[in-house]
């Protein structure tokens, strides 16, 4: 891989979030898993670029703004006149589990690859040091904007970039497909350096009945480095040196649990580019996670990350 290639290009959705704090009001943020994983990825002092489409409205303003805050460079976000960013509402329970209620159907982030300036984010991608996208950033797209991303990323990754992919499987973006959903995947799968699933979602999506069996159907696809993360349990790591289990070294009562994976993803990929060894990046992961979902939102205060 060329030395010149420093910037990671995270791809998918970013959008107004509205959360219920324990006093039953609603606080405005905003998130999107792979924007997340973005801002995580930022704090550790990568270089980090988000792809996505937001309308020209205040609201798309203060993502932008908060990107460029958190040293997301936003030149690949493209800015779509008369339209709006997407919204959700999160409602957390007494275990700090959530749920979410989502506005997107016409979100601009949906035609990220059919807009006029695609090409824009294209060029960046195949001049990328790491590309990262997610299930959720595949539920996006039409067809012909799969078939853009697909072949963009299979160009990338030939010209000397790592592409890093968290399966993130959520039946309602996808409609209930799950045929189209698992076709889709297999695509995607087929152009994955580094797999990032939930066992959780996996067993959702394809019936996996352990995380070895997540492990063996993804190494069917010649995806050398996979990461099952398996909530407060030990994450099975596998890659050419060896299959382990890597234990929470931390295990915390969670306050939310919104982007615990995103963050644990970053922790990841962020150890692994400074050259660490993939049970140890899983660690990093962890403590990384552990810090999140001490937190309400997606994005915790900057003050309250530690960086390992």
């Amino acid at each position: 891989m060329s030395l010149s290639r420093t910037r990671i290009v995270s791809i998918g959705e970013v959008m107004i979030e509205m959360a219920r704090g324990s006093d039953g009001r609603f606080g405005q943020a905003c998130g999107g898993d792979t924007f997340n994983t973005a801002v995580y990825l930022a704090r550790h002092g990568l270089e980090v670029a988000y792809a996505t489409a937001l309308g020209d409205d205040p609201y798309s303003d203060g993502i932008v703004a908060l990107a460029s805050a958190e040293g997301i460079a936003s030149d690949l976000i493209l800015r779509i006149p008369n339209r709006l960013p997407g919204l959700y509402l999160i409602e957390t329970d007494a275990a700090g589990e959530r749920s979410f209620q989502y506005w997107r159907d016409a979100s601009p982030a949906r035609e990220l690859f059919e807009f006029p300036d695609w090409n824009r984010v294209a060029e960046a991608m195949l001049a990328a040091r790491l590309i990262y996208f997610s299930g959720i950033t595949l539920s996006l797209y039409s067809n012909a904007g799969l078939g853009r991303f697909l072949a963009i990323l299979e160009m990338a990754r030939q010209a000397g970039a790592i592409v890093a992919f968290d399966g993130n499987y959520r039946p309602r973006g996808w409609k209930g497909d799950i045929q189209r959903t698992r076709t889709v995947f297999v695509e995607a799968l087929k152009r994955v350096d580094i797999a990032l699933p939930t066992f959780d979602d996996e067993a959702l999506l394809w019936g996996d009945i352990s995380s070895e069996a997540t492990v063996e159907r993804l190494q069917a696809f010649g995806i050398a480095e996979i990461v099952v993360k398996n909530g407060p349990n030990s994450a099975l790591v596998s890659s050419a040196a060896q299959q382990e289990f890597v234990a929470v070294p931390n295990v915390v009562v969670p306050i939310d649990t919104t982007a615990a994976g995103d963050s644990f993803n970053a922790g990841y990929i962020a150890a692994r580019l400074a050259g660490g060894n993939p049970a140890d990046a899983a660690i990093a992961g962890h403590k990384l996670a552990s810090e999140k979902i001490l937190h309400r939102g997606a994005i915790m205060p900057r003050t309250a990350q530690a960086v390992h």
